[in-house]
């Protein structure tokens, strides 16, 4: 649709209307027909209060057809939708860009983790807490719609701790009884399997947030929101993300390997529905650290970088070997992991706060060691969601074995971004698109 046929048909519009319900539960308008109203056909799902309590009313509608989706169970709030509709978009990219099953977590309109569906090592099953389920398949193996959930949701776990999930394709028995173990708002998918949907409907006493999307829904051309009383309207972003955007090589390296670029998209596509400023580090078919949200691009840098770090150092001896107690739960095993690896570490090594996480009093893990196994680190693949004005970016993600970047290139300091790149043998490709979200 041209943007005048559009804006005139927003002329017409008139607001629909809200049926309140005695309850004050939400109201889902399906499976009736999509009702019609002043000639226009809508549909519309009236929410309990938007993004704090005190914001009332809520809805969500479509004007000219009906919603392109159903709640299966719960109650799925304001900010769960946000959440679920850009998670949607990010999955179904990473499926049309690499061809193989997706899945994100999503946390306040930002993934903490995405991922596509290739097998896990044994150690990425025991950090993911995925062994036992691996065990109790036939092939000792996750689907790979289920694998991309355990990646994207074990990437981050502290991020990822009451998350929306979103699948790029059906979800399975092994994925909702993943799912069935882990605290998470809700999860948005194309469709489920009979027993899947049993298993997730019986999720937080019934009320587990479940929405099926219908997976050949294709938006407007235009998109509009509101700020403050006033209107703003733009082209959606339909950029497609391939690997046609990573031939600018601009560096003296000039070999990005397959396996880089599929990572590569990944952490673009991803840094495409988080909140900007934004950077994306990615390896082995998932984002590892993502910095969102951050006004100085160095900051984004750090932040992911930390991220990306934690997420390695998950995976060290030293905390693989953790004396954990016998039945202690995922959710506190990530949080003494967190303070163990982190600068904090004494609050979880304290006498009287280690005994309740640990067998025997684990060893300090000193900086020294941390250090000398993150320069084990490398192959990691950064993008950006636009230019690195510095060469200190590129310093600080070679700490964290950073060899290949995308980003949209067109700072002043090009130059020096590329002699730093050129310093440590990294490839780097311009890409010349900006992949700004607010």
């Amino acid at each position: 649709m041209r943007v005048r046929e559009f804006r005139n048909r927003q002329t017409k519009e008139q607001k629909p209307r809200i049926s309140s319900t005695k309850s004050g539960k939400t109201q889902l308008y399906n499976p009736r027909p999509c009702r019609k109203d002043n000639g226009e056909t809508m549909n519309q799902l009236e929410l309990k209060y938007g993004c704090n309590p005190n914001q009332k009313p809520s809805r969500i509608f479509r004007v000219g057809g009906c919603l392109p989706l159903e709640i299966l169970s719960g109650k799925p709030g304001y900010i769960n939708f946000m959440d679920a509709l850009n998670a949607w978009q990010l999955v179904k990219e990473l499926k049309a860009a690499t061809g193989v099953a997706a899945a994100a977590s999503f946390k306040h309109v930002s993934p903490a983790g995405a991922a596509i569906g290739l097998p896990l090592s044994d150690t990425l099953k025991k950090i993911y807490h995925v062994e036992n389920l691996c065990k109790n398949c036939k092939t000792g193996e996750l689907s790979p719609i289920a694998a991309a959930y355990a990646r994207a949701r074990g990437a981050d776990r502290m991020s990822s701790y009451g998350d929306f999930c979103a699948l790029s394709d059906t979800c399975d028995v092994m994925t909702a009884i993943m799912l069935s173990g882990l605290v998470s708002d809700g999860i948005i998918a194309p469709d489920y399997d009979p027993e899947a949907l049993e298993i997730l409907k019986a999720k937080r006493g019934g009320n587990y947030n479940i929405i099926k999307i219908d997976a050949d829904y294709e938006p407007q051309g235009i998109e509009q929101r509101s700020i403050f009383g006033i209107t703003f309207e733009q082209g959606r972003n339909e950029l497609q993300i391939d690997q046609s955007l990573l031939q600018n090589i601009v560096t003296a390296n000039k070999t990005i390997p397959d396996s880089a670029k599929t990572d590569l998209l990944i952490a673009l596509i991803t840094l495409k529905y988080t909140q900007s400023n934004s950077v994306a580090y990615a390896y082995d078919g998932q984002a590892i650290g993502i910095g969102a949200g951050q006004q100085s691009r160095i900051h984004c840098t750090r932040l992911a970088g930390n991220k990306a770090d934690n997420w390695y150092l998950r995976q060290s001896e030293k905390v693989l070997n953790l004396p954990f107690l016998d039945n202690l739960k995922p959710a506190d095993k990530d949080n003494a992991i967190d303070n163990y690896i982190g600068d904090e570490y004494e609050d979880i090594l304290a006498d009287g706060a280690w005994q309740r996480v640990f067998a025997t009093r684990p060893d300090v893990f000193t900086p020294e060691e941390k250090q000398a196994w993150l320069r084990t680190m490398s192959g990691i693949s950064l993008g950006s969601d636009a230019f690195f004005p510095f060469g200190d970016n590129i310093e600080r993600a070679k700490k964290s074995g950073v060899s290949y970047i995308a980003q949209p290139g067109g700072s002043v300091r090009d130059d020096n971004v590329i002699e730093v790149c050129d310093k440590y043998g990294m490839a780097m490709a311009f890409t010349g698109v900006r992949l700004f979200h607010h």
